[in-house]
């Protein structure tokens, strides 16, 4: 990952780890400058490429200002830190159906970049929004990455203990969506009908360095799924 990409992602985590609010000003240039160590260059790339994310907005002359402001109940599309975080207003619980040492499926091999004979933590949980069925998920962790899971870590929040007990840093994520029906075992596990729609996502989670560590397959709720994308004149 190139230095302003880097500063990019510590921008959005100071973002996030203390609330700010859309409107909210960031510190100037120069400050910024000044704490990463960088040039102005940089620091300017570093916020062209979280304007375009949507998570700040710079007025020429005024400054930049946090552009963020979550809809309640509404899960981002562009967030890398579990959508756990999206919703910490409301009582987000899982139910571990199953946690696995194991080789992973070619499909997973291929998204996280290894072998099929490389070692795996297979996971599929149950989410659950103040006691409704909100997504039935799977996930493959790297085991070189994530050497250890259990079920009181997959039963809270895995990527807070990726971040806060293993000390890793998330960087990006890449996220792929299709619209379809549930099957037998999908509407059973959500309790809803079988030929009802779901949302099906498939996610990559990169570390910093660029290496994947997570591919995560959701099967969503549709009764219970909102989500947000911020778009400005780049995506238009």
């Amino acid at each position: 990952m190139l230095k302003y990409q880097q500063i990019a992602v510590d921008i959005e985590k100071y973002i996030e780890d203390n609330a700010l609010q859309q409107g909210e000003k960031l510190p100037v240039l120069e400050k910024l400058m000044a704490q990463f160590d960088v040039s102005k260059s940089t620091i300017t790339k570093s916020l062209d490429l979280l304007e375009r994310k949507g998570v700040v907005f710079q007025v020429r002359g005024s400054g930049i200002f946090v552009r963020r402001q979550n809809r309640e109940g509404y899960i981002s599309l562009l967030s890398n830190q579990g959508f756990k975080k999206d919703l910490e207003e409301f009582n987000v619980t899982s139910e571990v159906l199953e946690l696995t040492p194991c080789k992973p499926t070619e499909e997973a091999a291929q998204n996280l970049n290894i072998n099929l004979d490389n070692d795996v933590y297979y996971v599929k949980r149950i989410r659950y929004i103040n006691g409704e069925t909100l997504c039935l998920e799977e996930s493959y962790y790297n085991k070189t990455i994530i050497p250890y899971l259990n079920r009181e870590i997959a039963t809270e929040s895995i990527f807070n203990y990726i971040q806060e007990g293993l000390g890793l840093k998330i960087g990006f994520s890449d996220i792929y969506l299709h619209v379809d029906k549930l099957n037998d075992e999908e509407a059973q596990y959500l309790g809803l009908e079988e030929g009802d729609p779901k949302l099906f996502m498939e996610s990559i989670f990169h570390l910093t360095n660029g290496q994947p560590f997570d591919f995560s397959k959701v099967t969503y709720n549709f009764k219970q799924s909102q989500f947000f994308l911020q778009a400005n004149s780049h995506l238009l």
